[in-house]
């Protein structure tokens, strides 16, 4: 790291005071709390309705049966929080969020196209998902018109991510215990009526890759934040512990809340229809109250993160605004764009999460890839703040990952790839092979002097 821009101004520990300056390095004076902070930081943003809704798509849409579902989920959840363990372990050493450190593999500038995907992914897309479920749970449960119940929850989020990392982390942390208790309520009560033989529709080995690449690129769709919580941990931090306790964070969450949604659907009733109110059907009065709070609650813990780390998404594709309020002015303008987009998705929500979860995962597998092979190569990061620093091997092996991924093997309705379209039952491995082809292809590409 031979050129380091460091973070001005004075944070520390403290929680109502605005997080100054924004993408910079965390001065060693400034870094603060423990790896097993990390476990809730990532429990609480994942015990949401997007994380049940997954597991309806599992049986209702994928046509799974209910054990088939299950394995489904446990491996796409699980290769998305293995690497969620990885990334989370280098922030305390490097001291910079997670798109940041994209730079050593992408370059300065070869950087922006992974920055700019998770922009929209991460401060509109996400935001906009948990936006919505959010304002329909709050709409269920009060009656007031929707567009109202979605100014409430996304001024709360937009709120949190302005003031930034402290108190976002505090939000979590206090969060967790009343999701989690509700949520375990509901869901021993969802499972108690399930019918775990059920057989399904007969979804095979396409509907199972369908939900093992859905659910990879929910849990996925964290990694590209995942520095961005360990960076303020003091640099000689176990990297075990830090990986163990943001993996498993993510991984217990999604896992049991996505079975719980998968069981829901054994059940019976409209499972597709508004997605909050088909879920708690199932649920006696008083605790269906309480499952909706909760999911309103949920919707504004993952909504902290996307909008905190999708402003730090933004500054990393060059956004130039003041130094004090940079991280704050950026958060700000994320939600209410992320606003904008969530109340043209107030209707129809659950046939678009699908295609969403999807096309996440189409671009970060070949980014993983990426990132991972030039993490393996040099353990050290290249120049992250030098702006002549380029490196187009990353880029290039992204691009022809994502393309050749794609166009071969992607299983929408709206596009079906040249494998699919002949061979319907193969489904959708479109991630798996993006990632395959970029790790390959950058491995290749760094021994070129010229891309090198």
């Amino acid at each position: 790291m031979s050129t380091i821009d460091v973070r001005e101004g004075q944070y520390g520990d403290k929680i109502t005071a605005v997080e100054p300056g924004g993408i910079e390095f965390i001065p060693l004076e400034e870094r603060h709390g423990r790896p097993r902070d990390l476990f809730w930081t990532w429990m609480s943003p994942n015990l949401e309705f997007a994380t049940v809704f997954l597991g309806v798509l599992a049986v209702a849409v994928f046509q799974l049966s209910f054990w088939q579902a299950v394995l489904a989920i446990i491996v796409g959840t699980g290769l998305g929080a293995v690497s969620q363990g990885l990334l989370s372990a280098r922030g305390p050493s490097v001291g910079v969020p997670q798109m940041v450190l994209g730079r050593s593999a992408f370059g300065y500038w070869g950087n922006l196209l992974p920055s700019a995907f998770n922009t929209l992914a991460a401060g509109i897309g996400w935001f906009a998902v948990n936006s919505v479920s959010g304002a329909l749970a709050l709409n269920t449960l009060t009656g007031l018109p929707g567009w109202l119940c979605l100014v409430i929850v996304v001024a709360i989020m937009i709120t949190l991510g302005y003031f930034g990392h402290n108190l976002v982390q505090a939000f979590e942390k206090y969060a967790f215990p009343v999701l989690a208790l509700i949520f375990l309520i509901a869901s021993v009560i969802v499972l108690s009526k399930a019918s775990p033989g059920y057989a399904g529709a007969g979804g095979g080995i396409g509907g199972f890759l369908l939900t093992v690449g859905a659910c990879f690129g929910y849990t996925a769709g964290w990694n590209p934040y995942a520095a961005d919580y360990t960076r303020y941990l003091p640099p000689g931090s176990s990297k075990t512990a830090v990986g163990l306790a943001a993996g498993a964070g993510v991984f217990v969450s999604a896992v049991v809340l996505e079975v719980v949604g998968a069981a829901s659907v054994t059940i019976g009733g409209d499972a597709m229809g508004q997605p909050t109110t088909a879920f708690t059907s199932h649920l006696p009065s008083v605790v269906a109250n309480l499952t909706l709070l909760a999911i309103a609650l949920g919707a504004i813990s993952a909504n902290a993160l996307n909008v905190y780390s999708g402003s730090m998404s933004l500054l990393t594709m060059g956004v130039r605004l003041p130094l004090t309020l940079r991280r704050a002015m950026t958060a700000l303008v994320c939600g209410v764009v992320g606003f904008l987009v969530a109340l043209s998705g107030l209707s129809d929500a659950g046939s678009k999460y699908e295609a969403f979860l999807l096309v996440i995962s189409y671009w970060i597998g070949p980014w993983l890839g990426v990132i991972l092979a030039d993490w393996y190569l040099r353990r050290d990061p290249g120049p992250l703040y030098d702006r002549s620093y380029t490196n187009w091997a990353g880029p290039i092996a992204m691009v022809v990952g994502v393309v050749l991924s794609v166009w071969l093997f992607s299983n929408q309705q709206k596009y079906v790839g040249v494998v699919p379209s002949k061979v319907p039952g193969v489904g959708d491995i479109a991630f798996e092979v993006g990632f395959l082809i970029s790790f390959g292809l950058y491995w290749a590409l760094r021994r070129s002097p010229r891309l090198a």
